[in-house]
């Protein structure tokens, strides 16, 4: 099925225009439905990222990355949706932050080194990351989590203001900063005891710039299954990074996070091999030629893609992988950000866009693509006509390594120094 190109801002439309587009050719997909689509915190586009990134100041990310309120305290740069569909690429980023004051520049490309670091894992063990790597999860104490609201019925109960305050910015802005990551994940897992996986994808189908990569590294450390040892959410962190919110929570004399959680490791799990191996690197350099077309993924929608940087006069196109995403039910305000980068793109060239099983969209034409790191390109490359392949913009092009935790991979890598 072939749509017409989202509307774009850069070409007169405004944001609700968009929001309608997706309604009317997504909204079936989308979580909400088409009647709830709605945009989320961040615009979507080559453009929106430019300025983020013209206007990138990491001055104090150091003291204030993991603060939660007030908003205008935030250290956090909110990069990360731009950064995970390829509209800008991890090196510009780093050298962006070049000019940082030391021990920020040295944080924030240390955070950097981690998105490169999730993109590494997946490449190893696809699929694999989405169950408990090294431990299961942690169990807490019997009836450690009756007191209070929380259950695994209820991982995230209203009657918390923290988990209320994160869990509404979680569902209307589709961003949150790196400290609520963790008190979700660990409130979720650790705390209520729910299983991991379907926490992940709860926060999944919302954040904008969610992918399997990031957000299943985030929580099998955050929840202990990846890294051994579980992160203790508890009342303390909500008073140092928000305490606005312990002030107007009505459990606030009877809280049930006040201490520190009883729960410790889980046992071991026969996961995958993640000592010194390959990891899957995609071509060193372009392989092949005579593209007719750039098959864009969700993975690489910048204009510096390669293959799209490779041909500026080349047509390109992208398909809404309508099976994927209608077992994945994502938010409609991930859909908005796509289309607003889509529709920005279609100003410039030509660009189809399309809906359906991607072999069946893209057909027997010749492709130019760029390599991704990410189990859904080899599958799908496997049954197109990808005849020009190019490679994925590494920030540290993998080698054999270690990837049983940051810093054995970041070790065996020879990652770049902050």
């Amino acid at each position: 099925m072939i749509l017409p190109p989202p509307p774009s801002v850069a070409d007169g439309a405004e944001q609700h225009d968009v929001v309608s587009w997706v309604a009317e050719h997504l909204g079936d997909l989308a979580l909400e439905g088409p009647d709830g689509i709605a945009a989320g915190g961040l615009s979507g586009g080559q453009s929106a990222a430019d300025t983020a990134l013209a206007t990138l100041d990491v001055t104090g990310y150091a003291s204030r990355r993991s603060t939660v309120l007030p908003e205008s305290r935030r250290g956090a740069s909110r990069m990360s949706p731009y950064i995970r569909h390829g509209l800008l690429q991890l090196r510009e980023v780093w050298d962006a932050a070049g000019a940082a004051p030391a021990r920020d520049r040295r944080k924030y490309r240390d955070e950097l080194l981690w998105q490169e670091y999730a993109r590494h894992l997946y490449a190893r063990v696809g699929t694999d990351l989405g169950a408990s790597l090294r431990h299961d999860q942690p169990r807490s104490a019997p009836g450690a989590a009756a007191a209070g609201p929380i259950s695994v019925a209820d991982p995230w109960p209203v009657q918390m203001r923290c988990m209320d305050a994160v869990v509404g910015e979680l569902h209307d802005d589709g961003w949150l900063v790196n400290q609520t990551r963790m008190w979700l994940a660990s409130q979720w897992a650790v705390r209520a005891g729910a299983d991991w996986r379907d926490g992940e994808q709860e926060m999944f189908v919302h954040l904008l710039d969610g992918s399997r990569a990031a957000n299943r590294l985030g929580w099998q450390w955050t929840t202990g299954t990846g890294s051994g040892k579980p992160y203790g959410f508890s009342r303390w962190q909500v008073e140092k990074r928000a305490p606005a919110l312990c002030g107007s929570c009505a459990l606030s004399h009877a809280c049930p996070v006040q201490s520190w959680p009883d729960a410790d490791r889980g046992p071991a799990v026969d996961g995958p091999d993640l000592s010194r191996g390959e990891i899957p690197a995609g071509p060193a350099t372009v392989e092949g030629d005579g593209g007719e077309r750039v098959w864009l993924t969700a993975e690489s929608l910048g204009e510096g893609d390669p293959a799209l940087a490779a041909d500026p006069a080349r047509p390109a196109v992208f398909v809404f992988d309508e099976p994927l995403l209608r077992r994945l039910t994502l938010s409609g305000k991930r859909l908005v950000l796509l289309a607003e980068t889509l529709g920005e793109l279609a100003v410039g060239r030509d660009l189809e866009v399309r809906r359906g099983a991607v072999p069946e969209e893209l057909g027997p034409r010749p492709l130019a693509a760029t390599w991704a790191p990410v189990p859904g390109w080899a599958r799908h490359a496997a049954r197109v006509d990808v005849v020009e392949a190019h490679p994925w913009p590494w920030l540290a092009r993998p080698r054999p390594a270690a990837v049983q935790s940051f810093s054995a991979w970041r070790k065996g890598i020879g990652a770049p120094t902050p």
